[in-house]
This record gives structure tokens, sequence and C-alpha cells, in this order.
């Protein structure tokens, strides 16, 4: 098992509560993105950087991740592709995505984003809070647990 993270937009304290697991429990973690990520490295924790290209680090996640493994990323397309793969995937607030939810939020998605084109919606999502990062520390832990506790 590996984890995964989308790391282009994921927070700098989830960052750290990944790579503070990831080296607890050795876990591997890829962390991906398409611009230089600061992240504290250890032997469990690894970098990728993609090319500049819309996407990239998305295709890679896609292109390298095993149904075995845990992804970490606010990118609901990517969230997406990623259960259809049968891959555990949770956002940076603690949702965990599943078969049976994320047709809804990827629909969701998509309406705002052309309800936001059209100039029907103008404000941003709520802020991100320590609540949101409880919740993925939470989430997080209960996803580790159940994949360590089914090897």
């Amino acid at each position: 098992m590996k984890i995964w993270v989308d790391a282009d937009s994921c927070p700098i304290k989830i960052r750290d509560i990944i790579s503070k697991a990831s080296k607890r429990l050795e876990i591997e973690s890829v962390y991906v993105a398409n611009r230089e990520i600061p992240v504290r490295l250890h032997p469990f924790l690894s970098k990728v950087i993609t090319s500049a290209d819309s996407q990239s680090a998305d295709r890679f996640i896609v292109d390298n991740i095993e149904c075995n493994d845990v992804a970490i990323t606010r990118d609901i397309p990517l969230a997406d592709e990623l259960v259809v793969k049968g891959v555990v995937v949770l956002n940076d607030r603690g949702v965990i995505y599943t078969e049976e939810n994320i047709k809804e939020r990827l629909s969701v998605r998509d309406f705002m984003q052309e309800a936001r084109e059209l100039g029907l919606v103008t404000e941003s999502t709520s802020r991100f809070n320590a609540k949101d990062i409880q919740n993925f520390s939470n989430a997080f832990d209960k996803v580790l647990r159940i994949k360590i506790n089914s090897k």
C-alpha cells in the first residue's frame, strides 16, 4: 500500500499529517505535483514533479496508483477516476469518496463550475479551518487502520 497525494492544492497542515503518519507507520507516501512542493523528506516519503502541463500530476497518479493504495485529492474528477479503479480516496476535509457518492459530487462540481462561468455564483467555497483538519485526521486514521488490518 502507498499513499498518493495530489500535492498541488493540498494544504500544508494536511501534508504534515500525511507525512507523520507515513513515517510512523512506515508506509510509502508519494507527493505528486507539477511544481515544487515543500515537504520534509524522510525514508518513506518521495516527491514526483511532473511537467507544467495541465493535469499532468493527475495523469501520473492515475497511471501509477494501484487498487490497494490510498489517494488524497480535492480534485473531484481525479477522485472519480480513482474510485472507479477501486482506490480509497479522501479529500483534505475528510470526505471519503465512494462509488455511492462520487457521481453526485461530480455532478454538483460540474453544476457549480457552469454557474460560476455564467456569472450566477461569485462566492468562493468555505475557508479551510481547524475543524476540516480534524475531520481529515480522523478519516485518514480510520482509512489507514482499515487498510492495515485488512492485510
